[in-house]
C-alpha cells in the first residue's frame, strides 16, 4: 500500500509540474516542449514500476520496468541481431521498395483516366485485406527469410502511398496549371516546378502513414513462419516461454525504432515544407 500512495504522490507531482511548465511564461521554448513528454512518460514508467510491485503483480501477466531492462541490457547482442533482421532487412526494404512503386504509379496513374478509374479502387479493396490472411500466403511464395517479410510491409504501404501521393499531385488549382501552360511548360517541368511541391504535404503524410505500418507488417509476418531471428520471432517464442520480460524487451526496441523513423521523416518533413502552413507555425 505504501508503494501504491507514493506513486499517487509521484503522479500528483509530475502533473503538477507538467502544468507550471505548460503554462509558464517560457512554454513555447524548445526545452519546455521536450521537458512536458519527458516527464508525463519517466512518471508513467516510475508509477508502472512502484505499482506493479505495490500490488505484487505476478511477473508473467506485467512485469516492472527494471526487470524489463535488466533483461533488455542482458540480451542487447541478441536484440540488435532481432533488430537487423526485422527493421533494417524486412521493414525497411519493404519500406522503400513500396514507397517507391507507389510514387511511381501515381505518375503513371496521373497521366491515365483509365488507371485512376481501375487502379484506385482495387486500392481502397487490398488496403481492407487483414494481414493475418494475407501475410501466411506471402510466408509461403517467398519463403522464412527477410524477403517474406518484405513482400508482406510491400503489399501493406503500397496502396496508402499512392492514394496520398495522386491527393497530393492534384492539389493545384486550374489557375495554376494554366499559367504554366502559357509558359509552354512541359508536364515535366509542370511537374518539377509546381506541382511535385504542392504534392510535398501529402507525399510526407504517407510515409509517416506507411513507416508505422511497415514496422507492423514485418512483426506480424514473422508471427507466420522466420528464421530463429527477428523481433516478431523473439515476441512469439518469448510468450511461449513465459517470459515477458523478453517480450516487453523487444516491444521497447520496436516502439524506440518505429518512433526515431518517424521522427526522423517528420524532420525531413519540417525541413522540406518549410513553406506551407502546416509547418510554419511548428
Amino acid at each position: 500500500m505504501t508503494l501504491i500512495l507514493a506513486a499517487l504522490a509521484l503522479w500528483a507531482a509530475g502533473f503538477a509540474l507538467n502544468v507550471a511548465l505548460a503554462n509558464g511564461s517560457a512554454r513555447d521554448t524548445r526545452a519546455v516542449q521536450l521537458a512536458v513528454p519527458l516527464i508525463f512518460g519517466a512518471t508513467l514508467v516510475a508509477m508502472w514500476e512502484l505499482i506493479v510491485r505495490g500490488a505484487g503483480v505476478p511477473t508473467v501477466i506485467l512485469p516492472p520496468p527494471s526487470d524489463i531492462a535488466g533483461r533488455f541490457a542482458e540480451n542487447t547482442g541478441l536484440l540488435w541481431r532481432d533488430f537487423t533482421q526485422t527493421i533494417l532487412k524486412g521493414a525497411l526494404s519493404g519500406y522503400i521498395i513500396g514507397n517507391a512503386a507507389a510514387f511511381l504509379t501515381a505518375l503513371l496513374v496521373d497521366r491515365s483516366d483509365y488507371l485512376r478509374r481501375g487502379l484506385l479502387p482495387l486500392g481502397n479493396f487490398m488496403a481492407a485485406l487483414p494481414i493475418v490472411g494475407t501475410a501466411p500466403i506471402l510466408v509461403m511464395w517467398f519463403g522464412f527469410g527477410w524477403q517474406s517479410k518484405a513482400a508482406v510491409v510491400v503489399l501493406m504501404v503500397y496502396f496508402p502511398m499512392l492514394v496520398n501521393t495522386v491527393a497530393g499531385l492534384s492539389e493545384t488549382t486550374a489557375m495554376q496549371r494554366d499559367l504554366m501552360k502559357t509558359y509552354a511548360a512541359t508536364w515535366g517541368q509542370t511537374l518539377w516546378t509546381l506541382r511535385l511541391p504542392a504534392a510535398l504535404p501529402f507525399i510526407f503524410n504517407g510515409l509517416k502513414i506507411t513507416s508505422t505500418l511497415a514496422l507492423i507488417g514485418a512483426i506480424v509476418a514473422e508471427f507466420f513462419g522466420s528464421p530463429t531471428l527477428g523481433l516478431g520471432f523473439r515476441i512469439s517464442t518469448s510468450i511461449g516461454q513465459l517470459d515477458l520480460p523478453m517480450v516487453w524487451s523487444a516491444i521497447v526496441v520496436a516502439a524506440l525504432a518505429g518512433t526515431g523513423f518517424y521522427g526522423l521523416i517528420a524532420l525531413i518533413e519540417k525541413r522540406m515544407t518549410f513553406w506551407h502552413a502546416s509547418t510554419r507555425g511548428s
